[in-house]
């Protein structure tokens, strides 16, 4: 079964003046934090993350199938199985500039961590760019520690979906 979850990959590099980091963490928890420029308005950027099927990496779902992940009027973020279905977070906040999800992604929803992912949709200096912001706060309890265990291989996974997502909406393929 593939998750969501740990890979060495990371493709910052070609990100274009991404800007990436485990912006803070301590016994209880952690933040990673994503920014980067995407040649494209608010408006399209923000409709692009909610279609998350097209630029998720397969390699991180349970189906091994991005084309199962969507983002629903309901609020969630889910994914089919053959047999059933995952709920991987709930969408908490809507609006023009922003998202917001709660829940624990990929193998973190097996301990009793939680979070907030958030995609903060900015006007950049230039009105046909945006500044994309994810930050993704994580707390809770796992074993090992939170932190420790954690906080490298959600910054790097998140890392790549935010290089993906840039690279969906400005050619119209993740990779």
């Amino acid at each position: 079964m593939k998750v969501l979850g740990i890979t060495a990959a990371m493709f910052l590099a070609a990100s274009g003046g991404a800007q990436a980091e485990v912006a803070d963490k301590g016994p209880a928890g952690f933040e990673v934090r994503h920014i980067v420029t995407i040649d494209a308005p608010p408006a399209k950027v923000r409709a692009a993350a909610l279609d998350i099927g097209k630029w998720w990496n397969s390699s991180h779902t349970y189906s091994g199938e991005a084309k199962n992940l969507s983002i629903d009027a309901s609020g969630c973020f889910c994914e089919k199985l053959p047999d059933g279905f995952v709920r991987h977070m709930f969408l908490t906040y809507s609006a023009p500039d922003a998202l917001r999800l709660t829940g624990a992604l990929g193998p973190l929803a097996t301990t009793g961590a939680s979070g907030h992912l958030g995609l903060q949709f900015g006007k950049a200096p230039d009105p046909n760019k945006t500044l994309l912001t994810l930050t993704y706060d994580v707390g809770g309890y796992a074993r090992g520690g939170l932190s420790e265990t954690w906080a490298g291989p959600v910054d790097s996974v998140l890392g790549e979906q935010v290089v993906r997502l840039k690279k969906y909406v400005e050619t119209g393929r993740p990779q």
